[in-house]
């Protein structure tokens, strides 16, 4: 099912102008993304703005690449990373790290140890991970792999650059990108009370080592 369109460039997206945009959407009481026709299982925040869209199903038919931002078992050294390399499921170029100019909380929950980013802008910390220019492809692959719209959705935030492509590179003062990422904002009212991190690593301190899919 395809996210409603409107035109204009997404930030985020680089190439030729592209004539699809995310379209804002309400959620309430019903407990259901009414766009997508896809049941919650806790209330959504309401959406005034297409920046903070839950809608996930943009083609990028017309766009080349968008920026991605991974902050989990995506990062390198992590679990889930080899397939960023596999071109199998598209082409995922690393462009640099960076943090989120907002704080979010990235909590480690549910039985298999997974790393979420709550979609609570304001609360948290601000989270350090890696951006990549992403085709088409993978952006379909990662919109599949990451279970959405049900389990995370693709909304797009301002990454502040950490280092650039080549390793330790300083960025410029100030800078930024705008950047899909995968957040949820379908969760259980108690995981916004769990620990916060702010550098996801699987086997860090906190003892939750990420249960892979093969295993379960």
């Amino acid at each position: 099912m395809l996210w409603a369109p409107r035109r204009g460039m997404p930030a985020g997206l680089h190439g030729p102008p592209c004539s699809l945009e995310c379209a804002p959407v309400s959620s309430g009481p019903a407990h259901t993304v009414r766009s997508l026709g896809v049941p919650a299982r806790w209330p959504l925040p309401t959406v005034d703005s297409p920046a903070h869209c839950p809608g996930v199903c943009l083609v990028l038919s017309l766009c080349p690449t968008a920026d991605v931002f991974v902050y989990g078992t995506l990062k390198r050294g992590q679990p889930n990373h080899k397939v960023l390399l596999d071109g199998a499921n598209g082409r995922a170029t690393f462009r640099g790290r960076g943090r989120t100019e907002e704080p979010y909380p990235l909590v480690i929950a549910g039985e298999h140890n997974i790393p979420r980013l709550l979609h609570l802008p304001g609360r948290g910390l601000r989270v350090a991970g890696e951006i990549y220019a992403v085709d088409e492809q993978m952006l379909r692959f990662l919109d599949e792999f990451e279970g959405c719209p049900d389990m995370y959705q693709r909304v797009r935030v301002r990454v502040a650059l950490l280092e650039g492509e080549a390793s330790g590179e300083p960025p410029a003062a100030g800078s930024s990108r705008q950047c899909f990422v995968y957040s949820t904002a379908t969760f259980p009212p108690d995981w916004a009370q769990l620990p916060h991190l702010d550098d996801y690593d699987s086997q860090g301190p906190h003892g939750l080592r990420y249960n892979p899919r093969e295993n379960r």
